[in-house]
C-alpha cells in the first residue's frame, strides 16, 4: 500500500495533500466544522461508516443519539432568520400609541427602575421617550399590529405568531448573539444547531446538517463560533456557506486534479485514518472520516444545490430581484427553502445592519426593504410546497431597543439603545399557533407585564417542537452533564396547536 501511495503523492502532492494549506484542511467547510480534513473520499460503505461512528455521546448521520425523539416531533427542521444587531420594536410590533403625548418627556424612574443602562447613554442627562414615527396598523382576521415598514409581514399576519415577551440577560451585542446560539453568554458552548444534529443526525446524505449564512453590513462581528460544536464532536458544527466564489471552501479540485484522482487519493488517506484511530482511539479520527465522505459527496451536491436556473420566474419575483444576487438576504432565503428541500435539519440566517443607535427612521427603512419581502416569501414559498408542516421559522434579533431617545431628539430623527428587557419575535409553521399575539408589555414597551418568554424558553419550545426535551438532551463534557439551556428553560405551550 505504501508504494501506492508514494506514487500518488508524486504525481498530486502540490498544493492537493498540502492539509496545512487548506486544500483539504480546516477552514473548507467552517473553522473546524469538518475537523482536520473535508474534501476527502469515502472507502466505507454505509453500514461500515455507521458502525465505527457510533458510540457514547456520538450521532451517525441520519439518526439520533438515543431510541429516537423523547416526544411526538411537529417539525423535522428549523430556518431561524437572525437579525443581528437588534431590531426596534417599538417601530415594528409593539404599537404603543400613547407615547404620542408624551413625547421629549423624560421617562419615569417607576419605568426605568435603576435598570442597568450601556456605557452609550449611561452618560445622558436626559432620556426623552421617543414615539415611533411609523404608522402601525391591525392585520388579517387576528388584528396583529404590524408597522407601515413591513408590509410583506403585515400581509401574512395570521400566519405568524408574534411574542412580544421576549427577554434576555445581555446587555451588549457579542454575550446576546452568543447566549441566544448557545444558552451561554461565554463563548465554548454548542450552538442551537450543533444540538439539533447532536440529537437528530442529519436527513441528508449530500449536505451538512446545519448551515449557516450571512447578509448585510455592520459593525458587530458574527465569529464562526456562533454555528461551532463548542464541546460537542466537530462534525455537528455548522457550515458556512460563502456568496463568492465556491460556496464552500476549497470545494472545486486543484486545477490538473480530476474527480477520480481525488477519490483515489484520498482512498488511501482514509486508510491512513483508520490505522491512527485504532492506534489512538481519537474521536476526532471519526469525525474527519465521516467528513471526507460528506465533503466529497458535497463536490457534487452544493453546485446543484446553488444552480438557480431551474426556478421559475414567479419565484424570483415572489422573493424579489436581489435573490437572483448571491450574498443578499433575498438569495440566503431562496438558499433556505432549497437546503430544507434537500433535508438539511438547521438553516441560520445571519442579516447584519440593525445597530441603530442614531439614525433609526432611516436606517431602519433600509433594513425592512433588504429584509420584509424575502422573510414573508418564505414562509409563503414553504406553504405552497407542503414544506411548511414540519418547518418552524422563526425570526429575531439579540434584544430589543430603548423607547428613550440616545443622542438629541429631532422632530425627524432620533436613536435607540440596547434593551434587554422586551423585545418581540416571530415565528411560523410547523406546532405553531399562528395568528396569536403573545405576551404583553408596559406602556413603554420597557417592561414585561404578561407572558414573559426568555431566550431559554424558547430554544426549549424549539427542542420540543423537534422531539427533543431539553432536560434530556445532555452532553458530558468534563465531569458535568452539559445542555442548550443550561439549568434553565420551560416549554411554552401557549405558543403551541
Amino acid at each position: 500500500m505504501s508504494g501506492m501511495i508514494e506514487q500518488r503523492l508524486a504525481g498530486g502532492r502540490r498544493g492537493f495533500l498540502g492539509l496545512g494549506a487548506g486544500v483539504l484542511g480546516a477552514g473548507v467547510l467552517g473553522a473546524g466544522a469538518l475537523g482536520a480534513g473535508v474534501l476527502g473520499a469515502g472507502v466505507l460503505g454505509p453500514g461500515a461508516l455507521g458502525e465505527l461512528l457510533g458510540g457514547e455521546n456520538e450521532a451517525a448521520p441520519g439518526q439520533g443519539i438515543g431510541d429516537g425523539p423523547h416526544v411526538l416531533p411537529r417539525a423535522k427542521r428549523v430556518i431561524f432568520l437572525f437579525q443581528s444587531g437588534a431590531p426596534s420594536q417599538l417601530d415594528l410590533f409593539d404599537y404603543k400609541p400613547g407615547l404620542r403625548d408624551l413625547r421629549g418627556t423624560e421617562l419615569p424612574e417607576s419605568v426605568r427602575q435603576g435598570q442597568r443602562l450601556t456605557g452609550m447613554t449611561s452618560s445622558q442627562s436626559s432620556f426623552p421617550v421617543a414615539p415611533t414615527m411609523f404608522r402601525f396598523r391591525q392585520r388579517g382576521d387576528s388584528g396583529a399590529w404590524v408597522s407601515d415598514l413591513l408590509p410583506r409581514t403585515a400581509a401574512i399576519a395570521d400566519r405568524l405568531c408574534f411574542v412580544r415577551s421576549m427577554h434576555t440577560e445581555a446587555i451588549n451585542h457579542d454575550p446576546a448573539i452568543t447566549f441566544f446560539q448557545t444558552g451561554s453568554q461565554l463563548a465554548g458552548r454548542p450552538s442551537l444547531g450543533s444540538w439539533l444534529s447532536y440529537g437528530l443526525g442529519s436527513e441528508s446524505s449530500d449536505l451538512p446538517a446545519f448551515v449557516a449564512m450571512i447578509s448585510g453590513a455592520g459593525d458587530q462581528p458574527l465569529y464562526d463560533r456562533l454555528w461551532g460544536s463548542g464541546f460537542l464532536p466537530t462534525r455537528y458544527a455548522g457550515v458556512k456557506f460563502r456568496s463568492q466564489g465556491d460556496p464552500v471552501l476549497y470545494l472545486s479540485n486543484p486545477a490538473g486534479i480530476s474527480r477520480e484522482v481525488r477519490r483515489g487519493l484520498l482512498d488511501d488517506l482514509q486508510t491512513l485514518n483508520g490505522l491512527r484511530l485504532e492506534q489512538t482511539g481519537d474521536p476526532e479520527i471519526t469525525t474527519r472520516i465521516a467528513q471526507y465522505e460528506m465533503a466529497y459527496r458535497m463536490q457534487a451536491s452544493v453546485p446543484e444545490l446553488t444552480d438557480l436556473s431551474n426556478e421559475a420566474a414567479s419565484t424570483f419575483e415572489m422573493y424579489g430581484e436581489e435573490s437572483r444576487r448571491p450574498g443578499s438576504f433575498a438569495w440566503n432565503c431562496l438558499m433556505a427553502r432549497r437546503l430544507c428541500e434537500r433535508g438539511v435539519r438547521f438553516v441560520q440566517l445571519f442579516h447584519r445592519g440593525w445597530d441603530q443607535h442614531l439614525e433609526l427612521p432611516k436606517n431602519i427603512g433600509l433594513q425592512c426593504r433588504m429584509t420584509d419581502q424575502p422573510s414573508a416569501a418564505l414562509v409563503l414559498d414553504l406553504e405552497q410546497r407542503g414544506l411548511l408542516e414540519d418547518t418552524v421559522v422563526v425570526w429575531g434579533g439579540e434584544f430589543g431597543r430603548t423607547v428613550y431617545c440616545q443622542g438629541r431628539l429631532t422632530a425627524s430623527d432620533y436613536g435607540r439603545d440596547h434593551h434587554p428587557r422586551c423585545f418581540t419575535m416571530w415565528l411560523a409553521g410547523a406546532g405553531i399557533r399562528g395568528g396569536q399575539t403573545w405576551g404583553e408589555t408596559d406602556d413603554f414597551s420597557y417592561n414585561i407585564v404578561r407572558d414573559p418568554v426568555h431566550v431559554h424558553d424558547l430554544n426549549a419550545t424549539l427542542l420540543h417542537l423537534l422531539g427533543l426535551d431539553h432536560l434530556r438532551l445532555t452532553y458530558k463534557f468534563q465531569g458535568r452533564h452539559y445542555r442548550l439551556t443550561d439549568v434553565h428553560g420551560n416549554v411554552v405551550t401557549g405558543l403551541l396547536k
